[in-house]
């Protein structure tokens, strides 16, 4: 079985040295163990640091494409050169390496599809108590959305087999780690996570400027997957609460009439017809969408099988 440890970079010569020299060298049931480097567009001795400590795999970015296609374009590398299991971490050292051998075991037992390794983001000291809550509260969402129990959903710090990879598809550019959660909820892969300890912090993270960013684009992926994969229940939801309220206006119309409380409250009505007709046409756009997400899992079951060739079995 064959192990990749894959590390996108941007800029990380004062770190990845201590990245590369503490990923485990041997660990049991894995054959072969592969370091592969994605230098996303780095400006710095990245590719001289990795080259010198005898990395030699890499993908090379001639522009900063950010972390979901790194992710991707490391991924197709080390399927194409034989990864039965592929791992990513990151070039600022804040995930411990020796946790691989740990992180890759419920994979090499066939207990898991993906391994997500929890920070324990309540014990993490540069957090602070607003970014934990916030933590706390994106991670529920994802496990709603995905209907899998993740503490740390935001966490990279994961192990795919290549099963799972060849049935995930990233389409967001931001970042991957939410969008694969909710597209392997839906597709029943297992998904599990081990506790794990993280480094002092090196830098600040160069994914999101502030914890704002952070959040919105996190909830956008959440909700763009969510959309994706099971649009009826979203619209089903919304077509409700809409029939719901236009009941209210119609309701207190005929207790107006029946009272002869005077004038004739056509205002009640029109905004009753409204919301009514508004429900309807949500459940209209649901069926839609559910149809769209049909001819989507036609389209991706034709993907699998081009990456079942293109990969091998």
């Amino acid at each position: 079985m064959k192990l990749f440890v894959q590390i996108p970079c941007l800029n990380e010569e004062a770190t990845l040295a201590s990245v590369i020299e503490t990923i485990p060298t041997s660990i049991d049931g894995i054959d072969e163990i592969e370091i592969l480097v994605i230098d996303d567009g780095s400006s710095d001795r990245t590719r001289e640091v990795a080259e010198a400590l005898g990395v030699r795999h890499f993908v090379r970015h001639t522009r900063n494409m950010g972390l979901a296609r790194s992710f991707r374009d490391g991924v197709d590398y080390a399927l194409l050169h034989g990864a039965d299991i592929v791992v990513n971490t990151d070039g600022d050292n804040q995930y411990p390496q020796e946790s691989i051998a740990e992180l890759v075991q419920p994979i090499v037992a066939g207990q898991a599809d993906i391994v997500i390794g929890d920070r324990q983001t309540r014990t993490i000291e540069h957090f602070s108590r607003f970014k934990r809550s916030m933590q706390a509260l994106g991670s529920r969402a994802a496990s709603i959305a995905a209907g899998v129990d993740l503490p740390d959903a935001a966490s990279g710090f994961r192990a795919y087999s290549k099963y799972a990879l060849i049935r995930l598809n990233i389409v967001t550019r931001f970042s991957y780690c939410m969008e694969t959660i909710v597209q392997a909820g839906y597709k029943r892969l297992a998904v599990t996570s081990i506790p794990i300890r993280t480094n002092p912090k090196t830098r600040e993270s160069r994914l999101f400027s502030n914890i704002w960013q952070h959040m919105f684009q996190s909830g956008s992926a959440i909700v763009r997957v969510y959309l994706m994969y099971r649009p009826i229940a979203l619209f089903a939801w919304i077509s409700t609460l809409l029939a719901i309220g236009g009941l209210v206006p119609f309701v207190r119309y005929l207790i107006l009439r029946e009272t002869d409380a005077g004038g004739d409250h056509v205002q009640s009505l029109l905004l009753g017809v409204v919301l009514v007709i508004t429900a309807l046409l949500a459940m209209v756009i649901g069926v839609v969408a559910d149809l769209t997400r049909l001819n989507r899992t036609l389209a991706e079951d034709t993907l699998d099988l081009q990456k079942l060739l293109r990969y091998g079995d």
